[in-house]
């Protein structure tokens, strides 16, 4: 951050750094650009962001500022902010995240929310979950942090963002409630003591993006978010199809299944689980309007 091009002459309080970084974000088309540059200075500053708003009149130290414009030439790269600050936030909890997971999103809340919904509408004593392809365990972490009983199974094929999720579920203090798999989806290892069990709930935010669509993504996305969390296949169907045909050997009769899709996918994922003989219960839509959920439901 070139503070030479400042308009005069005053010192650098937190409300003149956090106006001229606004605008140079704006500039540069980082999306959010007033929160962005208040996540990253409030990183830096090592304080909640709601207090920067009490400490406009506070000028940081040079070592401060010098780290806060490393983190500003950062951002304008498109290194995601979320990643810079090694948090983010997901309904409403806090989560540790790096470069080796997907970064949480709203959409994902969904699958959440529909959930915790089902459980309050089956009283059952306790839920036994799968959460499939975990990530940072916003998922995992999320249900067992707002249901006392929910006892869940996270999977994921790559142990550096199980590390990732087990730090989350320490941090949430729901450790205990979560078993971790290293598994490829629903192929979990036959010798684990979940591999046969049927679950009430299965959760899935898989990857769901066509190949033919790298190109398309925000740089932020491509460049720096796990690919094995993003594409799937040519038509980015690969990872519905693998579960759909498995789903009948993890699922319990009236359980439900709740997946996360891409746009325009919901009539072609409604079918590959009809074919596997699941009913559809509803298509949850984002605030947008757009389709990005489907709940499912195993007859008896």
């Amino acid at each position: 951050m070139a503070e030479q091009k400042a308009h005069d002459n005053g010192e650098w309080t937190i409300n003149r750094l956090l106006a001229w970084t606004r605008q140079y974000f704006e500039s540069h088309g980082i999306d959010e650009p007033r929160l962005s540059a208040e996540l990253l200075l409030a990183k830096v500053l090592d304080c909640p962001k709601i207090q920067l708003y009490t400490r406009f009149n506070e000028t940081p130290t040079n070592e401060q500022r010098t780290a806060f414009r490393e983190l500003v030439k950062a951002a304008v790269e498109h290194h995601p902010i979320a990643y810079l600050v090694g948090r983010k936030e997901f309904y409403s909890l806090d989560f540790l995240v790096t470069s080796d997971v997907l970064i949480p999103r709203p959409e994902t809340e969904l699958l959440v929310e529909h959930a915790l919904a089902w459980c309050d509408a089956n009283q059952h004593e306790e839920y036994h979950l799968l959460d499939v392809g975990t990530g940072s365990g916003c998922i995992a972490v999320t249900m067992t942090k707002r249901n006392p009983v929910v006892l869940a199974v996270a999977t994921d094929i790559s142990e550096a963002a199980l590390r990732v999720a087990r730090q989350n579920a320490e941090l949430h203090q729901v450790t205990k409630r979560i078993h971790w798999i290293q598994a490829d989806l629903l192929n979990l290892p036959p010798d684990d003591v979940n591999a046969n069990r049927l679950f009430d709930l299965i959760l899935s935010n898989p990857p769901y993006v066509a190949e033919k669509d790298r190109e398309s993504l925000p740089e932020n996305v491509r460049r720096y978010e796990p690919s094995a969390a993003l594409f799937s296949g040519d038509d980015g169907l690969d990872a519905y199809r693998r579960i759909a045909a498995d789903i009948r050997r993890h699922l319990r009769p009236h359980g439900a299944l709740l997946l996360e899709i891409g746009i325009d996918q919901a009539n072609d994922v409604e079918a590959l689980f009809a074919t596997a003989g699941l009913e559809l219960v509803a298509r949850h839509k984002d605030l947008a309007g757009i389709e990005r959920a489907l709940q499912f439901t195993l007859p008896a």
